[in-house]
Parts: C-alpha cells; sequence; structure tokens
C-alpha cells in the first residue's frame, strides 16, 4: 500500500442529522475514487459502509464506519458517522479523531436537532467543516432561506460554491460560482460536463457569487483591499482567503448536490482535498502524563514517540475483536508491542489493517495522521489511549450520552442464561453507550441504551452473533417501604415438638427515621430479661425481614427499632427462636405504624424546540412531575423537571412523538419520595401477587 506524507492525508467525517444522507454519500465517494466498481445503496449489500445485517435490515447506520480512498495524490479517510438518535452515540467519538467534518443537510428538512448537535461537537473540537446540501434532486427547494438559517443558528457565513440549477422539468445541474460553469450528470453522476451557465439563471447566480466573493475577501484585509479595486479575485486568492476562513471558522463552504444520483460529489471531492486541512497543518495534542500528573504534548510527527486514540471496536465474526484508532504521534508497526497506557497495560500488536468498511487491508505499519485497525488486543476497548511505554500519555476521556431507556433482560433458557454475561460484554466493548447492571434491590439484570431500536439491534445482535435469546420486559420499579408512625409490639415465638422446644419473647419499639436515616438499633435491656447473646439474633431478624418487605416485599428503610423487654426460657430458648421473635414482633407491629411506599424520582433536562415547550410542560405535569425551571439554549429550550421513574419508562417514545424527534433529554435518579395515597394500594397489590406467583 502506498505510504502518504502527512499533508497529503485529510481524516473527515460525515456527521448530521439521521435520513439526511451521508452513507450515500460515502458511497458515491467510494464509488468516484475507484474504491467500489458501483455506486452502492444503503439497505442492500452493494453498500460498501452500511454492512452489518441490522443496518441492511433498517436501512440506515446503527454504527460509525471507516473506509479510505485516494483523490488527487491524497489519501482520504472518510469515518461514516451514524445520525438516528438511537445510535447517536458512535459520533462523539467519530469526532474526536478526525481533523474536519462534512456536515450533511438534506434540502427536505433542513438544520434538524441532531444537524445542531453534531454541529456543537464539531465546535467543542474546533474541526473546520464544509457543508453538503443534499437531495437538490427532489424538487426546487428554499436555498436562500437554508443559508440565512445557517447564519442564524451556528453564526457562521456560509459560502456557497456551488448552486443547485432548476427549470420546470426539475435539477439541470450544478452551478460552480466561481467559474461560472454549469454542471451537468448522466445516469451515473460521477464527474459532471461543464456548460455555459444558463441565461435565464445567470443574474441569480451571478448575486450569489458576488456575494462568496465578497465573503471570502473579508477574511483578509489585503483580499479585501484588492477586492475593493478590482471587484474580482483571482484564484489563487481565493483559495488563500477560502483556505483561511474555513481553518478559523468564520466560512463554511456549501456545496449542493445529490449522493443518490452522484451529482455534485466530484466538487465536494475537490473541495475535501483543497480546503480542508491536513494533520501537518493541526497543533501538537495534549494529554496527560499517567506517571507525573503533567500535561505531555506531543507534535503531529512519525518521529515522536507514539500517542493514539482508540475511537471504535468492533466484534467481528471472522477476524474477532477489531480495534480502530487515530494515530497523533510516531508509528505503530505489526508485530510489535505498544503501551494502553489507560489500563497500563501491555499490549501485543499483530496485524495491522486499513478499512475499507468491512474489508480489511493488511498494512504493516499506521504512521502518525492515519487511521487504522489492529486485531485481537487483549484488554484495550473504546476511549483507551495507545502510547509508547517509555512516554506514557493519555487523551481526554470521549463524552458518550448518557442511556435514557433501560429494560430488563429475562434468559429464555439455563443456557442462554449462563452465555448471556459473555454475549453483553462483548457487545458492550462495541458499543460504550450501553450499559449493564444487576439491580440489587429488584435483582433485574439490566441493560440500557439510547432508545427502543437500540436495545432491539442489542438483542438481534444476542441471538445472531452469540445465540442468547432473551425476553426484554420494562424494569420494575425499586420502590422502598417505610413508616410514618410509632408503635410498641410483643414479638412471641414457642414451638413445642416433643423433645426440646424454641422460645423467644421480644418487645420492641418501632418509630420512624428521618429521610437518608436507614436502620438504628438500640439494645435497652435491663436486668437480663433477654441474655446477651441472643441480643444479635433479634436484630438480624429484623433486618432480614426490613429487607423482604412488609407492605408489599420491597426493602424498607428510615426505621429505628428499640429492644426494651422480653423474656427466655432456660432450655428452649436459642438465636433461632428469638431471631424469629424479632422478625415477627417487628412484621406486625409496621402494619401499626402508617407503613408507606416511597418512589424513585428522576431528575430530567429535556431540550426541545421552543414551540414545543407547553406541549412537554403539561406532558409532565400529567406524569405528575414538578417543573425546577426553563432556560434558553440558542433556539431551544431546556425544561428541568423532577418526575417519578414510574412514569417514563417509554419517555424515549413519548418525547419523540411530541417533537417529531426533535427532542432529546438526559435522565438521573435524585431522591425517594412517598407515593401517593391513591396509587399506593394498586402498586401494594400488584407486588403481592407478583411475589406469589414468584414464590408459589
Amino acid at each position: 500500500m502506498k505510504t502518504y506524507k502527512l499533508q497529503d492525508i485529510r481524516n473527515v467525517a460525515l456527521i448530521g442529522h439521521g435520513a439526511s444522507g451521508k452513507t450515500s454519500l460515502a458511497e458515491a465517494i467510494l464509488f468516484n475514487a475507484g474504491v467500489s466498481d458501483r455506486l452502492g445503496k444503503v439497505g442492500d449489500s452493494t453498500s460498501v459502509m452500511d454492512y452489518n445485517p441490522d443496518e441492511i435490515k433498517r436501512g440506515h447506520s446503527s454504527n460509525a464506519s471507516l473506509a479510505f480512498y485516494e483523490w488527487d495524490s491524497r489519501k482520504v479517510n472518510l469515518v461514516d458517522s451514524p445520525g438516528n438518535d438511537n445510535f447517536i452515540a458512535d459520533t462523539p467519538a467519530c469526532i474526536q479523531v478526525v481533523d474536519s467534518a462534512v456536515v450533511v443537510i438534506s434540502s427536505d428538512d433542513g438544520i434538524q436537532y441532531f444537524t445542531e448537535k453534531t454541529w456543537e461537537w464539531a465546535d467543542d473540537r474546533n474541526l473546520s467543516r464544509l457543508i453538503f446540501v443534499n437531495k437538490v434532486d427532489h424538487e426546487r427547494f428554499d436555498l436562500p432561506g437554508l443559508l440565512q438559517n445557517l447564519k442564524n443558528k451556528f453564526n457562521v457565513s456560509p459560502a456557497l460554491l456551488f448552486a443547485p440549477v432548476y427549470n420546470k422539468e426539475g435539477l439541470v445541474g450544478i452551478a460552480d460560482l466561481l467559474s461560472r460553469k454549469l454542471y451537468t450528470y448522466g445516469t451515473d453522476g460521477g464527474k459532471g460536463t461543464a456548460e455555459e451557465w444558463p441565461v435565464e439563471v445567470k443574474d441569480e447566480l451571478e448575486a450569489y457569487r458576488a456575494e462568496l466573493i465578497e465573503s471570502v475577501a473579508e477574511t483578509d484585509d489585503d483580499l479585501l483591499e484588492n477586492y475593493f479595486e478590482t471587484g474580482e479575485l483571482e484564484e489563487a486568492q481565493f483559495a488563500e482567503g477560502l483556505a483561511k476562513g474555513i481553518k478559523n471558522g468564520s466560512l463554511i463552504p456549501v456545496i449542493c448536490g445529490s449522493a443518490t444520483h452522484n451529482q455534485g460529489v466530484d466538487h465536494l471531492m475537490k473541495a475535501i482535498g483543497n480546503y480542508l486541512p491536513s494533520p501537518a497543518e493541526l497543533p501538537a495534542v495534549s494529554g496527560k502524563d499517567p506517571k507525573e500528573e503533567k500535561v505531555v504534548s506531543l507534535a503531529p510527527d512519525s518521529s515522536e514517540p507514539l500517542s493514539a486514540l482508540v475511537f471504535k471496536t468492533v466484534a467481528d465474526p471472522y477476524a474477532g475483536k477489531l480495534t480502530m484508532f487515530r494515530v497523533f504521534s510516531g508509528s505503530v508497526k505489526a508485530d510489535s508491542s505498544i503501551l494502553n497506557a489507560t489500563q497500563n497495560s501491555s499490549e501485543r500488536v499483530g496485524q495491522l489493517y486499513a478499512m475499507q468498511g468491512k474489508k480489511q487491508i493488511a498494512v504493516s505499519e499506521i504512521s502518525a495522521g492515519d487511521l487504522g485497525v489492529v486485531a485481537k488486543l487483549k484488554v484495550t476497548t473504546t476511549g483507551d489511549t495507545l502510547s509508547d511505554a517509555n512516554r506514557p500519555i493519555i487523551f481526554d476521556a470521549i463524552n458518550f450520552p448518557s442511556p435514557v431507556y433501560s429494560r430488563a433482560l429475562i434468559p429464555k433458557t439455563r443456557a442462554d442464561e449462563e452465555k448471556i454475561s459473555s454475549a453483553l460484554k462483548r457487545i458492550c466493548e462495541e458499543d460504550p453507550s450501553l450499559k449493564v447492571e444487576r439491580n440489587p434491590e429488584t435483582h433485574e439484570l439490566l441493560v440500557s441504551g439510547m432508545g427502543q431500536v437500540h436495545l432491539e439491534v442489542v438483542l438481534e445482535k444476542m441471538s445472531q452473533r452469540f445465540g442468547v435469546d432473551v425476553d426484554a420486559q420494562p424494569p420494575k420499579i425499586p420502590y422502598r417501604e417505610t413508616i410514618r408512625g410509632t408503635t410498641k409490639v410483643q414479638g412471641k415465638y414457642k414451638k413445642q415438638t416433643g423433645g426440646r422446644g424454641q422460645f423467644g419473647d421480644t418487645w420492641i419499639e418501632i418509630s420512624p427515621l428521618p429521610k437518608g436515616g436507614g436502620f438504628e438499633f438500640e439494645n435497652n435491656i435491663v436486668g437480663g430479661a433477654i441474655p446477651k447473646q441472643y441480643i444479635p439474633a433479634v436484630e438480624k431478624g429484623i433486618q432480614e425481614a426490613m429487607a423482604e418487605g412488609v407492605l408489599a416485599h420491597y426493602p424498607m428503610v428510615d426505621v429505628k427499632i428499640s429492644l426494651y423487654d422480653g423474656s427466655f426460657h432456660n432450655v428452649d430458648s436459642s438465636e433461632m427462636a428469638f431471631k424469629i421473635a424479632g422478625s415477627l414482633g417487628f412484621k406486625k407491629g409496621v402494619m401499626e405504624c402508617h407503613p408507606i411506599l416511597l418512589e424513585p424520582i428522576m431528575t430530567m433536562k429535556i431540550i426541545v424546540p421552543a414551540d414545543h415547550v407547553g406541549d412537554i410542560m403539561g406532558d409532565l405535569n400529567s406524569k405528575r412531575g414538578k417543573i425546577l425551571g426553563i432556560e434558553s439554549k440558542g433556539e431551544s429550550q431546556i425544561i428541568k423537571a423532577h418526575v417519578p421513574m414510574a412514569e417514563i419508562l417509554n419517555y424515549v417514545a413519548d418525547l419523540r412523538s411530541m417533537t417529531s424527534g426533535r427532542g432529546v433529554f438526559t435522565v438521573e435518579f435524585d431522591y425517594y419520595d412517598d407515593v401517593p395515597e391513591h396509587l399506593m394500594q394498586k402498586i401494594v397489590d400488584e407486588a403481592k401477587a407478583r411475589y406469589e406467583k414468584e414464590h408459589a
């Protein structure tokens, strides 16, 4: 495989909202570059980038994928990131390892929520950007309105380089505003044929051109002076000003086209090579020295010590675990040893690859500025930093979105139960946004992800790859029990069986503790009414009864017990007898203390367009939510609220329905609060019925 200089490499992510056409654009680019011999279609086996069965089945990307191509003697690493809200978690990882991005916007839908979200992530990384307005062949759209919207939402000057030209029949071609040429395309698209601008649209295009030249001239005082003198910029001056504007973020080139019909894609490919930065143009990368806790900076050069970031892990059924990484400095050689600085563990590097979708091309080395893949690393996972053992460095962690949708997994057979942990571990290596935990209160195995479709894909992977079949159901709410009253009660256990009997007699006072008080046990026995050796047994019996619950078999909290009297038998008393006596007395007394249920209350942060705020607040009120406040963020509103967990188990679907997919939220546990009395009896009855069924 050819070796490329650092300045001839481009690392580019395709980002944007789902269904904007990112993968179709990647397929057209790879076709034009000769990587594939036919224009791949999303949703079938011709696609280079969407090759997983679940992606083919659903017709959209669920994983980030990587491919490279050569264009004008440059190597371009193309990272296709998901835009569907169920699979968006891969995108921040992709953004962290590229140097620039192509933001894909559908002319049908315009700027949508995840267009804004991925733009925000790109801003955080100071990425240079191009915009590809896709699907312009569908019908004439409001181009001036879109350009103005870009200005308003992102506070940038969109530099329109290539505009669509229409007639009564539809799209005629793509106009190059700089060269004043119109490019028309055949049925396979590809490289357009240059013609003169049609007379009927010339004035409109000249107006766009004048605005473009002026915006580029404004990036540099000398260019602006020359523009005022001549009213024009030479091609070299234009390229210089545009590159400068892209680099400082003041200008964002806009190219219109159609990915599925491969129109205008050739111009985007030229712009990527000519205007987006190479790794050589970027500053040194910084990280932390794990030994000395100091900042380390390394230049993007192969002569520097190794530093690389793992951005994706794939469980390939044939090659095993594949680890995708970006080398920021130094190089990784096949058949060598490197340090996983994050895990403080040495890794043996076997074969290295460059990726073309699912195709692996063996290489001997991955150098600074490049992206590559290695198979079968032992401990390395997504987000880890690989480095030189003599110069360790750890990069900042990748911030993955928090999961918002949970389900309890029930293995269908004992064999599935034995294999489930291994399968989930492998899948979590691929997908860091997935969270797996065993709830200690409900004893359920919970899997949490970004949405219903996300978890459906996880279950399909478990079945198809690992032969593990499970049922998924809404998780049990981890209610708790407590009391609001006080009582004194006797707990007595007496049993005679012909031989030695059992006898334990206790008097306890049960009273509530403040919220968060837990459990307190006081031994107030005087005069030896109960021998000291039996006191711990009384406490243990009460604690076990609390753990099992009295009202509805949920754990009991915030209770104080005072053991103040009792009696014993010299022969028949035992630790077991007093343990049972304590438990019986506690269960009897709790029902005299106004027992209630507590439910988990979650803190929610919901981000929606301003025109949906009323609907969201009304829905939260219907869910027994308490609005904490509203604040503005650009054109969106952030609603903060406390809402019972029981009301939001399916909030992903509720919010998507109310906002047409334009809203997102985060949720985390905050505190426990009383269940309203009008709801409590139903919960108690259901819990008792479930307990009896499980213990029948």
